[in-house]
């Protein structure tokens, strides 16, 4: 249960994402930088040290949801999805997110989206596995959402899916505080479909917002939900790039 926004920007992009859990799952811990195949990455993780969200020194973000519209499941000793994003967030390249999948036990893991921004080629892919296949989708550079609902994925894509039109027309597209009255929103109504998601169960557990210009990137975290968050509140991490972001052209 998640709902991932990218706004491409005229050098670099942002990108929002609310991580819906049960109340009864362990709290995730805040970003941290670490070093993975000798890349810098900012990350939050679980206690089990996985993770549904990375950015590395290039630029690139990953970001993890349950495909939850793909109803099997695996019987036995299913593998952490936490692990997937852990295993790719060093890489710059699809083919290398490609290689690198398909050496996970994937039969292994239940169904997901994997979603890379890529700013150096202006490049937004997913990677959905369904427990029988890995395919592979390009996505084009421009303003857009994704959405998952473990109570009721179809409705919940399209109810948040009208919200997020809705706000998209506002004068305030694509700025900070438009994608963060977006993840913080409640409309129609505060409940298990609104954007900022709350259930007697369950509910939005963390707000993640990545920003990437041409040199430098920053990761900011609120551990609950962001209606109950301000802006100075946000747990700030820089990370230097490397290499420099393109200047696309947005659509």
């Amino acid at each position: 249960m998640c709902t991932v926004t990218f706004s491409p920007r005229t050098r670099g992009y942002a990108l929002a994402m609310n991580r819906d859990e049960k109340l009864s799952r362990a709290t995730g811990l805040p970003p941290a930088e670490k070093s993975v195949q000798g890349r810098k990455i900012l990350a939050p993780s679980e206690t089990g040290g996985g993770t549904w969200i990375a950015l590395n020194d290039r630029g690139t973000t990953f970001a993890l949801i349950n495909w939850y519209a793909i109803t099997t499941r695996v019987q036995t000793k299913p593998v952490s999805r936490g692990t997937v994003v852990t295993t790719v967030s060093s890489i710059t390249t699809d083919r290398g997110v490609k290689q690198a999948l398909e050496q996970l036990p994937l039969r292994r893991m239940n169904p997901f989206r994997l979603i890379g921004i890529f700013p150096e080629e202006n490049k937004v892919l997913e990677w959905r596995w369904n427990l029988k296949t890995l395919s592979h989708k390009i996505h084009p550079w421009r303003i857009q959402q994704w959405i998952s609902s473990g109570f009721d994925e179809p409705t919940a894509q399209g109810i948040r899916g009208e919200i997020f039109q809705q706000f998209s027309r506002q004068t305030s597209v694509r700025t900070l505080n438009w994608l963060r009255r977006l993840h913080s929103s409640h409309l129609p109504t505060a409940g298990p479909f609104s954007t900022c998601m709350h259930r007697s169960d369950a509910a939005t557990v963390s707000y993640t917002e990545i920003t990437v210009s041409s040199q430098n990137s920053a990761m900011r975290y609120f551990s609950g939900a962001l209606c109950q968050c301000s802006p100075v509140q946000l747990e700030v991490r820089t990370l230097k790039l490397i290499s420099r972001v393109a200047a696309p052209l947005i659509n």
